[in-house]
C-alpha cells in the first residue's frame, strides 16, 4: 500500500493532525511530500498538503487522493518541518502555518496548462500531445495515457513547466510579442513588393531583416511611431506574426538602478564584518547583534557579507520592517546585485507577490529583500539571514500563526548552518541582554561613516511654552529653526505619533465625547472627508454640527493629528511646501514611493509624518528634525512604552545630518525630565538599557521573565468575564508555584466590533510543558468555540496589549 499523510485545509482543533489517504496508481510515481492535493473529506473535497509518504496505516478502509495540484513540491522538507515548529510554538493549526509560508495565489482555485520551454525534441509521447503547439490544456494530459512520471521528468529537465491559470483575481501577466514569419531572404523579397508609400510597414520589415529577435508590440509601435493598423496589415500579408508571452509583473518596472560598487570600510566596519565572513566561510551558525548608531554603515556590511555568500553559490534573506524601508532599501540592493534580487512587501499586488515567489522557487534569484513573510522564502541553500532594524514590532505577526520573524530566522539559520545578523541602532532589551550574556555575538559601530557628530538635540518643555502664552503646537524655537532652514534651502522632517486630523471631538458644555458604537474608543475626526472614523472597526459617521447629548454648538477638536498639524503649519509658515505622510496618504499603491521621490527631488521643504518616516530614510538635504509629541507613547498601558519611545526618538533623530550638512533635532515634550527623553537626546543607549533593566527586574517583565497572553472575547459581557475566570483558575491549578497568573482583567480597549475582551497574563521563568498546560485550561471550551461566538486567542510572545 502506498499512503500519503495529508494535513487538510480545515482550520479546526479536531482535524489538526494528518489523515491517511491511498495514493492511486496514476499518482504513485510522482507524488512526494510538500505537494498539494485534493482529497475527499466528509461529504466534500478539500485541498491539503502531503507531509509524508508511508507504506502502513493503522486504518483499514482508506479513501483515495482525488487529484494532485503540483508536479514539484511547493514546500521543501525544511519548510514542512519549519511549519510544524511554527504551529507548535505559536499554538496555531498546522494548515495555518503552511499557508502563511505560501503566496495568496496558491490558495485559490485554478486550471492548469502545460507550457513548452525547449525548442529541441521532446519524447515522442509529449511531442504527440503538443502537436506543434506551445501551450496545452492540462485536461488533455488527464485524458491521454501518458505517464505522470514522464511529465515530471520533463519538468525536472526544464523542457516543460506547469502553469497555473488562476481563477481568482490574480492571473499571470502577458504581453503581445511580434516576430518575423518568413525567412530572411523572403523578407527581403517582400520588402521590394511593398509600395514606397508604406513607410511604416517598410521600417518594421527592415527592422526584422536586421534583427530577427521578437520584440513586444508596444515597444515596436513606440520605436517606429506607428499604430496597430501597420502590424495588422503586415500580419494579413503573412510577413509577421504575433503571440502572447508571459512576463513577470515587475513592481520596479522601467527603473534602471545605477550599479554600485563596494565602499571602502571603516576600521569599525572591518572589525564587525570579519567574524561574519569567517562564519560564512566555515558554514557555521551564530546570531550576531550589530549595534550601530544611525548612519554608521550597517547596510554596507550587509551588502559585502551577502556578496561573500553569493560567491559561494548560496542565497541570502534580508528582512526590513514594513513598507517604510523598502523603496530606498530596494534601490541599494538592486544597485549592488541587479536583477538577482526578489522583493516582498505588503504594497505589492497578489500577482506581483506570486511572481516574486516563483523567481525564488525557480532559483532565478539569490537574494530576497522583504518584510516579515519573506523569512519563508523557498530557498534551499541559505548562506546568511539579515534582520535590519531588529527592534521593530512589525516583525511579530499579530494574527495566527503569531510567529516572530527573528525566531523563525534563527530556526532556519540552525538548519542551514549560516549566520543570522540582527542590526539596529536601538536593539530590543532582550537582544542586547542576550548579547551581553554571550548568547549572541556583539559588534558595535558607535561612529558615523562620515565621521560627523550625531545631530545636536535640544529639548523644549511645552509647559513653559504654554505659560509664555504660546498656544500653538510649535514651540518658538522650532518655528525659528524651521524658518532658518527654509532660508538656507534645506529640508525638515517633522514627526507626529498620530494620524487623523484630531484625536477626538468633545462638547465643551456637557463633556460628551463621540465614541464608536461598536468599540470602547473615541472616534477620530478626518478633515478631508469631514467624517468621524474608528481606527479599530472602520465605523464612520458624519461630523455632528451640534452635540448629540445636549444640542450645544460648542463642539471642539482635542489633540493633534497629522492633518491638523499640516493645516497649522501652512498657516504659521505659508511659504513652506509640505508633504504629509501617514496611513491615509499612503493607502494607494505606489503612493509611499511617489511621496518620498517628491521629497527627494526637493519638490517639498517639510516631510510631516507618523512613525513610518522615522526609519531608514536617508536624504542628504535634511538638516532639521522636529518631534512634536515626544511623550504620546510614554503613557500607554504597555511595559515596553519607554523602550518604544526611546527607539522612535533615536531613529528619527538619525534622519538629520547624514551627509555633509550638519543636523539638529528639536524634541517637544510635556515630560522633559523623563529619563527616556533625556537619554534619547544624548543617544545614550547603554545608560537607557541599564535603567530600564532595573525597572524590568523590579516589576518582573521580559527579559527577566517570559510572558504569555490569553485573550477571551464574546458578544456577551458576563460570558467573557466568566470564561476568563475559569481559565485563570485552571492555570493556577496546573502551573508551578514560581509562575504567576495575572487576571482576569478587561483589555485596555474592552470592546471592539461589539465583542467584549478580557485577558489574563502568565509570567514564568521555567515552566515545564507550558503549552500542554495552556491547552488543558482551554480544552473545556473547545465545543463552545466551534458552536458559539466564543474566541480564545493565545499569544506566546505578546507585543500588543491593547
Amino acid at each position: 500500500m502506498k499512503i500519503a499523510e495529508v494535513i487538510v485545509d480545515v482550520p479546526a482543533k479536531q482535524v489538526n493532525q494528518t489523515f491517511d489517504y491511498l495514493i492511486p496508481e496514476r499518482f504513485q510515481e510522482i507524488l512526494t511530500a510538500g505537494m498539494r492535493v485534493i482529497v475527499p473529506f466528509g461529504p466534500r473535497k478539500v485541498m491539503g498538503f502531503v507531509i509524508n509518504r508511508t507504506n502502513e496505516s493503522k486504518f483499514k478502509r482508506l479513501k483515495e487522493v482525488s487529484d494532485v495540484l503540483d508536479f514539484t513540491p511547493v514546500l521543501t522538507d525544511e519548510m514542512i518541518g519549519l511549519g510544524k515548529w511554527v504551529a507548535d510554538h505559536t499554538l496555531s493549526y498546522y494548515i495555518t502555518a503552511y499557508q502563511a509560508m505560501l503566496p495568496q495565489v496558491l490558495k485559490a482555485a485554478y486550471k492548469k496548462e502545460i507550457v513548452r520551454l525547449t525548442k529541441g525534441e521532446l519524447i515522442p509521447e509529449l511531442e504527440f500531445l503538443f502537436a506543434g503547439r506551445d501551450v496545452v490544456n492540462f485536461d488533455e494530459l488527464m485524458e491521454s495515457t501518458i505517464s505522470y512520471r514522464l511529465v515530471q521528468e520533463a519538468i525536472q529537465a526544464g523542457d516543460i513547466y506547469i502553469d497555473y491559470i488562476v481563477q481568482s483575481k490574480v492571473t499571470k501577466k502577458y504581453v503581445t510579442m511580434v516576430r518575423p514569419k518568413l525567412e530572411e531572404y523572403r523578407l527581403i523579397e517582400a520588402l521590394e513588393d511593398l509600395s514606397k508609400g508604406a513607410k511604416k510597414q517598410r521600417a518594421i520589415i527592415e527592422h526584422f531583416i536586421n534583427n530577427r529577435d521578437p520584440l513586444s508590440q508596444k515597444e515596436l509601435l513606440k520605436l517606429y511611431s506607428t499604430s496597430y493598423s501597420t502590424i495588422r496589415q503586415l500580419k494579413q500579408k503573412g510577413m509577421i506574426e504575433t503571440y502572447q508571452q508571459e512576463v513577470y509583473r515587475n513592481p520596479y518596472d522601467d527603473k534602471v538602478f545605477t550599479r554600485t560598487s563596494p565602499l571602502r570600510l571603516t576600521k569599525q566596519q572591518e572589525q564587525a564584518i570579519q567574524p561574519i565572513k569567517q562564519l560564512i566561510y566555515q558554514e557555521e551558525h551564530e546570531v550576531f547583534l550589530l549595534h550601530g548608531v544611525t548612519g554608521s554603515g550597517k547596510t554596507e556590511i550587509y551588502l559585502q557579507a551577502i556578496q561573500d555568500v553569493l560567491d559561494q553559490g548560496k542565497e541570502a534573506i534580508v528582512l526590513v520592517p514594513e513598507i517604510s524601508l523598502t523603496p530606498q532599501m530596494v534601490k541599494r540592493f538592486k544597485g549592488r546585485f541587479g536583477s538577482n534580487v526578489a522583493v516582498f512587501h505588503s504594497a505589492l499586488s497578489a500577482g506581483e507577490k506570486y511572481d516574486e515567489w516563483r523567481k525564488i522557487y525557480r532559483q532565478e534569484v539569490q537574494v530576497v529583500v522583504g518584510a516579515r513573510s519573506a523569512i519563508f522564502a523557498p530557498f534551499e541553500n541559505i548562506g546568511i539571514i539579515i534582520i535590519d532594524e531588529e527592534h521593530e514590532t512589525s516583525y511579530k505577526q499579530e494574527d495566527q500563526p503569531r510567529y516572530h520573524a527573528r525566531d523563525v530566522a534563527i530556526q532556519r539559520g540552525i538548519h542551514h548552518q549560516c549566520p543570522v545578523i540582527l542590526g539596529s541602532a536601538t536593539p530590543t532589551l532582550e537582544s542586547y541582554a542576550r548579547a551581553l550574556k554571550g548568547v549572541y555575538e556583539l559588534a558595535v559601530l558607535d561612529t558615523r561613516t562620515n565621521n560627523k557628530a550625531m545631530p545636536e538635540v535640544e529639548i523644549v518643555d511645552m509647559r513653559q511654552e504654554l505659560h509664555a502664552g504660546n498656544r500653538t503646537m510649535f514651540s518658538r524655537l522650532l518655528k525659528s529653526k524651521i524658518e532658518a532652514a527654509l532660508m538656507r534651502k534645506e529640508q525638515i522632517v517633522l514627526l507626529l505619533n498620530r494620524r487623523g486630523f484630531s484625536t477626538f471631538v468633545m462638547c465643551r458644555d456637557c463633556g460628551h465625547v463621540s465614541e464608536c458604537p461598536h468599540c470602547d474608543i473615541a472616534l477620530t475626526y478626518h478633515k478631508s472627508s469631514h467624517q468621524l472614523k474608528c481606527h479599530y472597526c472602520s465605523y464612520e459617521e458624519p461630523m455632528p454640527i451640534v452635540c448629540p447629548e445636549c444640542q450645544s454648538e460648542y463642539i471642539r477638536y482635542f489633540g493633534t493629528g497629522t492633518e491638523r498639524v499640516e493645516e497649522a503649519l501652512t498657516k504659521l509658515i505659508p511659504e513652506a511646501r509640505v508633504i504629509r505622510m501617514d496611513v491615509d496618504t499612503t493607502r494607494r499603491k505606489g503612493a509611499h514611493e511617489r511621496l518620498l521621490a517628491r521629497f527627494s527631488n526637493h519638490e517639498a521643504d517639510i516631510l510631516l509624518g507618523t512613525q513610518m518616516i522615522a526609519k531608514g530614510l536617508d536624504f542628504e538635504n535634511v538638516t532639521l528634525v522636529g518631534v512634536l509629541t515626544a511623550d504620546s507613547m510614554l503613557h500607554l498601558p504597555d511595559f515596553r512604552s519607554a523602550e518604544k519611545t526611546f527607539q522612535l526618538l533615536t531613529q528619527v533623530s538619525g534622519r538629520a545630518g547624514r551627509h555633509e550638512l550638519p543636523g539638529e533635532v528639536i524634541i517637544q515634550t510635556y515630560t522633559p525630565e523623563h529619563y527616556t527623553v533625556q537619554l534619547a537626546s544624548r543617544y545614550d543607549y547603554v545608560q537607557f538599557f541599564n535603567i530600564e533593566m532595573r525597572m524590568r527586574r523590579q516589576y518582573q517583565y521580559p527579559p527577566y521573565v517570559y510572558l504569555s497572553l490569553i485573550t477571551v472575547s464574546h458578544p456577551n459581557h458576563a460570558t467573557a468575564i466568566n470564561i476568563t475566570e475559569q481559565i485563570v483558575q485552571a492555570l493556577t491549578q496546573y502551573l508551578g508555584r514560581h509562575t504567576t497568573v495575572l487576571g482576569p482583567t478587561p483589555s485596555p480597549i474592552m470592546r471592539i466590533k461589539d465583542r467584549y475582551r478580557y485577558q489574563c497574563m502568565i509570567k514564568y521563568k521555567k515552566e515545564h510543558q507550558l503549552i500542554e498546560k495552556i491547552n488543558m485550561a482551554i480544552r473545556p471550551f473547545e465545543n463552545q468555540m466551534n458552536q458559539d461566538e466564543l474566541q480564545i486567542t493565545i499569544d506566546m510572545q505578546p507585543y500588543q496589549f491593547m
